[in-house]
């Protein structure tokens, strides 16, 4: 009897093994609309490589947008955890997450010094008017007018950080997308930091 049991709970496992991979197993982001849009756009970019200036870009402006992009591509290629969220900030921060298959995209709070679990996909953040950021590459500083949301790629391990000297928040990785209200169905309200740092942080998050 001991033994078909044995049996019995060594078949259960094997199922197990078969019909879901186990949850050690690496993502792959290589077939999410992420990773299709920026090989589009990468490959819309190769086109014009020999005169960048019929697309609008300088020579530079070019190699630095198309850098960026095989840098996403690289990123979602590579890729073995979700996105996550680090907060190195001294204050709370806004993040757009989900948790795949069970949530939306929606805004979250996440408390400084931490990091989203990565059972949460952690797409953005939410940067409100008055914040001085560093979205692009070239590391200026910019007071923003009015409240955007920062996407970034499936699988990137965002960080973002408060520059001492300038007090600007800055990105290890350029942001992938930059939206305004009405330009993407993720919500971006009228906050102000404060009003951030008031919210209690989504113990969700962290779980």
């Amino acid at each position: 009897m001991n033994f078909l049991k044995v049996v019995l709970v060594a078949i259960v496992l094997f199922v197990n093994l078969i019909v879901a991979p186990p949850s050690w197993a690496g993502k792959d982001f290589t077939k999410g609309t992420d990773y299709a849009e920026v090989t589009q756009a990468i490959n819309q970019l190769l086109q014009v490589q020999s005169n960048p200036e019929q697309a609008g870009y300088t020579p530079e402006q070019y190699q630095q947008t198309l850098s960026q992009l095989q840098q996403q591509k690289y990123v979602m290629e590579t890729a073995e955890k979700r996105a996550q969220c680090h907060n190195e900030t001294n204050g709370t921060l806004a993040v757009y997450a989900n948790k795949p298959k069970k949530s939306p995209t929606q805004l979250y709070y996440l408390a400084a010094g931490t990091e989203t679990d990565d059972d949460w996909d952690c797409d953005g953040y939410y940067l409100p008017a008055g914040t001085q950021a560093v979205l692009g590459s070239n590391g200026e500083a910019q007071s923003l007018t009015e409240p955007l949301a920062v996407k970034f790629v499936d699988g990137t391990q965002s960080i973002i950080r408060t520059n001492p000297t300038t007090g600007a928040v800055e990105f290890n990785v350029a942001p992938a997308k930059v939206f305004k209200a009405g330009e993407i169905n993720w919500m971006i309200p009228k906050l102000s930091q404060v009003d951030i740092n008031a919210q209690t942080p989504s113990p969700q998050l962290i779980d």
